[in-house]
C-alpha cells in the first residue's frame, strides 16, 4: 500500500511489522530529544517520545511505527568512517528488532568515545560486533523498563512497607 505524505510517495507494509522511518528533520529530532534519555549504557542513551501525544506533533510523525533518529557527534567519534560504521549498526539492529520497538519515536545518541587503542581500524569487525552487543543490551534495558512499570491503577506500597 502506497500512501502520499507531504508531496514524496512511502511505502506501507502491510504485514503485521510496521516499516521503520529515520528521523530526518531538526524539528523531529528536538521533538524526541527534550526529555532525558530512558535507558543507557557505557557508550549510548535513547530518547524516547510518543508519536501520537499531540495533535501539534502529527505532522512530525505522520506514519505509523517506529521512528529511529541516530545522533553521533564528532566529539566522540572523530573519523567519518567511524561515525557512518557506528550509525548503519545502530539503524540495522533497529530494523532486525522494529517488531520489539515501541510505536514511538527513538534517537540513539553516542555519549562516550569507542577507544581507540582497543579498535584501532575505524570500521573493524571487533569494533562492529563491539557497538551491536551494546546496542542490544540497550534495546533490551528499553524493553525491560517498559514492563517493569506499574500500572497506574495498581495501588502503590507506602515507603518504608515491605510484603512478607
Amino acid at each position: 500500500m502506497a500512501v502520499e505524505v507531504a508531496g514524496s510517495v512511502h511505502v506501507v507494509p502491510t504485514t503485521p511489522g510496521q516499516a521503520l522511518q529515520h528521523l530526518k528533520t531538526k524539528a523531529q529530532f528536538q521533538a524526541v530529544m527534550v526529555g532525558p534519555p530512558v535507558v543507557k549504557t557505557h557508550h549510548f542513551a535513547l530518547h524516547l517520545a510518543c508519536t501520537q501525544a499531540s495533535q501539534s506533533e502529527a505532522g512530525l510523525f505522520p506514519l505509523p511505527g517506529p521512528w529511529v533518529g541516530v545522533l553521533i557527534p564528532k566529539r566522540w567519534a572523530r573519523r567519518a568512517v567511524t561515525r557512518n560504521t557506528i550509525r548503519r549498526q545502530i539503524y540495522e539492529v533497529a530494523r532486525l528488532g522494529r517488531d520489539q520497538l515501541p510505536q514511538s519515536a527513538l534517537v540513539v545518541r553516542l555519549r562516550s568515545e569507542f577507544s581507540r587503542k582497543q579498535f584501532i581500524s575505524a570500521t573493524s569487525d571487533v569494533l562492529k560486533a563491539a557497538v551491536r552487543a551494546e546496542l542490544q543490551t540497550l534495546l533490551a534495558r528499553l524493553q525491560a523498563s517498559q514492563y517493569a512499570r506499574p500500572a497506574a491503577d495498581s495501588p502503590r506500597p507506602e515507603r518504608g512497607y515491605h510484603a512478607v
